[in-house]
């Protein structure tokens, strides 16, 4: 395992990391990813999910697109958003006129990104699984180009 992705899944000194910290460092990874191509900008919006206002987990802008991203980092084969998550996201890009994207990092097989239409309703929540993922996502380089 390289020392990045070590860092990723058990943090600086080795210890596995908690479900919030593995979300925070997801997070981060694709505001690098974002800024690494040297034509869109992201942000970070820190305490997401514990305003009193809606608001997504990553901005990305390029002058010409701007996507309100809901992040989730899974070692899991599938993904659960709450329904307020969801809402929420489709709140917020409404407010500001931003595209709102689900961004799933499914382990060693990376990201996918899929439009909030393309979620699986269940019961009391929305699903992503893998194969939905993998199937009506889209890939970093799709989701910019």
């Amino acid at each position: 395992m390289e020392a990045r992705e070590k860092y990723l899944n058990e943090g600086s000194y080795g210890v596995p990391m908690s479900r919030k910290s593995k979300g925070i460092n997801a997070e981060r990874e694709l505001v690098h990813l974002f800024w690494a191509t040297g034509e869109w900008g992201a942000i970070r919006v820190a305490g997401s999910g514990s305003a009193s206002y809606p608001s997504p987990d990553v901005l990305a802008g390029n002058g010409k697109r701007l996507l309100a991203i809901e992040c989730k980092a899974s070692g899991r084969s599938i993904q659960y958003l709450t329904e307020k998550e969801v809402e929420e996201l489709r709140k917020f890009s409404s407010l500001v006129d931003a595209q709102p994207v689900i961004g799933v990092k499914f382990g060693k097989r990376g990201w996918f990104f899929l439009e909030l239409d393309k979620l699986r309703v269940t019961e009391s929540s929305y699903a992503v699984s893998l194969q939905d993922a993998t199937s009506s996502g889209k890939r970093f380089e799709d989701l910019i180009g």
